[in-house]
């Protein structure tokens, strides 16, 4: 099992196609597929069924793709450590971002870490909590954001920051009036929320059982896009974190604010793993994620956000 070999996995498994994937590598077609070819003979089993619409990965070789890919990940992680020392920390860093972070998180730490560290790669990825959390426990990420979570014998965790949670509602709304903003104001609205099992969702069943009314909710989903997209088209209410409706309500997109009676907040830690050695790459942008999310919260760009002390 070779380098080659891998890397036609993961691009061939990527794209769907040896043609697509011969293309993208600037190789010609059958080097692909004899690459391919000589994997599944080494490792006994199909890796792809062939069909008229393309290569789709077996079970064996969903397995074996995941591990290629980390292992080639790793392997450009090392070049990227062991270049010759041009002064600077460099390395390749990723990052998961909870989804309703990104609009506020992503350019302001994609900026900083390009200005401040350069020789860093910095990669980000997101996705709700409990997929980040996953990822962080594969190792597909270096670091997430997560919430509501505490140090564990295998993850570090630094608290960010407390926010609030929104009512947020169609345009034409208006929702002005903070005595709107309850929970019993919104458990009268057909609600749009994330899907059952989610931990967004966890804490706002937990709020809703302190009204005693069961609401009516008209659509579940786990896109926070979606769920804005709904609630804009008058579909229902719905109830996201400060920094995902922040800069909508502020343009007009959506109506909303900080929901009271009783006030529900969450709070947005990063999460590292523990045991082993912490390449310096990662130790700066860590730094970074500190450095930027306080800012933020301090300037005001991250709405009824409260920063966590941190320790000296």
């Amino acid at each position: 099992m070779d380098i080659k070999q891998l890397t036609a996995l993961v691009t061939v498994s990527d794209v769907g196609s040896v043609t697509k994937a011969a293309r993208l590598l600037r190789v010609v077609q059958p080097a692909v597929s004899r690459h391919i070819r000589s994997l599944e003979e080494e490792v006994g089993v199909r890796l792809f069924e062939r069909t008229s619409q393309g290569m789709t990965l077996t079970p064996a070789g969903e397995i074996l793709t995941e591990r290629a890919r980390r292992a080639l990940l790793e392997l450009e992680r090392a070049r990227a450590e062991i270049r010759p020392d041009r002064g600077q920390v460099q390395g390749i860093v990723t990052i998961g971002l909870l989804e309703s972070t990104v609009e506020i998180l992503a350019a302001p730490l994609m900026e900083s870490v390009a200005r401040r560290h350069p020789g860093i790669d910095l990669r980000l990825l997101s996705a709700f909590s409990g997929h980040l959390q996953q990822w962080l426990d594969d190792g597909a990420v270096d670091m997430t954001l997560l919430y509501n979570l505490a140090s564990t014998p295998s993850i570090s965790v630094t608290a960010l920051l407390h926010e609030s949670l929104w009512a947020v509602a169609p345009p034409d709304a208006t929702l002005t009036d903070a005595g709107a903003l309850t929970w019993n104001h919104v458990t009268r609205q057909p609600l749009v929320l994330p899907v059952a099992g989610h931990g967004l969702r966890t804490l706002i069943d937990e709020a809703l059982d302190t009204t005693g009314v069961e609401p009516t909710v008209t659509c579940q989903t786990n896109s926070m896009a979606l769920q804005k997209k709904l609630v804009s088209s008058g579909i229902g209410w719905s109830v996201l974190p400060a920094a995902g409706v922040a800069e909508d309500v502020a343009t007009g997109r959506l109506s909303g604010g900080p929901l009271t009676d009783p006030e529900v907040s969450r709070t947005v830690v990063l999460a590292l793993q523990r045991g082993g050695r912490i390449p310096a790459a990662v130790e700066v942008v860590a730094a970074e994620v500190v450095r930027v999310t306080r800012r933020l919260v301090e300037n005001g760009a991250w709405p009824t956000a409260r920063a966590v002390d941190q320790p000296d």
